[in-house]
């Protein structure tokens, strides 16, 4: 390799430190909260600012690399629920129950990557979207497989619909955490969707030969 090629090499970044990085993140966003600075970030791990961005390219590779770390742990318990054998009653309560529990004990981490990381940065939000899509592809997998749902199209609108429903509901409760247990917004979700999903579906299956017959040829 020519010493020009070797100016020209981008050097590689030390994982441990990369990783050291990204827990002093996470110090300061437990501490300060989700609207906690870069500028403190960069002081918890006893360097400027301009070095934190030189780790990870800018600002929104940082916010990047925190959603990655954080998403893959909330991700993986997820899956391990929809993957357990058993009842789907105890099956949907443990995952609901899962994702609740994960994030009110990140409670700031978790604002600060849905809120203001997502509202920040367009590379951010899409990651999270992906994230957000990749539960629903896989909820609606479940419905097909285990013959809750023979309608591909219709299970995967269902299943975009639940995760959204319950990630929309987790956000209400954690502003009402001190009010309202977690067990009541998992109980609540778990009828709504047990309870609608089958019934909606029983219906499906009523008025298909209807509405195959009204589609134009």
């Amino acid at each position: 390799m020519s010493d020009q090629s070797a100016r020209g090499a981008r050097p590689r970044r030390d994982p441990g430190r990369r990783r050291a990085l990204l827990e002093a993140a996470d110090r300061v966003i437990q501490r300060e909260g989700p609207e906690a600075s870069m500028a403190a970030i960069a002081a918890e791990a006893g360097i400027s600012k301009p070095i934190l961005y030189r780790h990870f390219g800018d600002k929104s590779g940082l916010y990047q690399a925190l959603a990655e770390r954080h998403t893959r742990k909330l991700i993986e318990g997820i899956q391990a629920e929809f993957s357990r054998n058993g009842a789907v009653l105890a099956r949907t309560r443990s995952t609901i129950d899962r994702y609740l529990s994960t994030i009110s004990a990140n409670l700031d981490l978790y604002r600060f990557l849905m809120h203001r990381a997502s509202a920040e940065d367009a590379a951010t939000h899409s990651a999270m979207s992906t994230m957000i899509r990749g539960v629903s592809r896989e909820l609606a997998e479940v419905m097909i497989a285990e013959g809750q749902m023979a309608d591909r199209t219709r299970a995967y609108v269902w299943g975009h619909a639940v995760v959204g429903m319950v990630q929309t509901a987790g956000d209400w409760w954690l502003d009402h955490a001190g009010e309202v247990p977690r067990e009541a917004v998992v109980d609540g979700l778990a009828d709504l969707i047990l309870g609608g999903l089958p019934a909606a579906a029983a219906d499906a299956r009523v008025l298909q030969p209807v509405h195959e017959e009204r589609t134009p040829r």
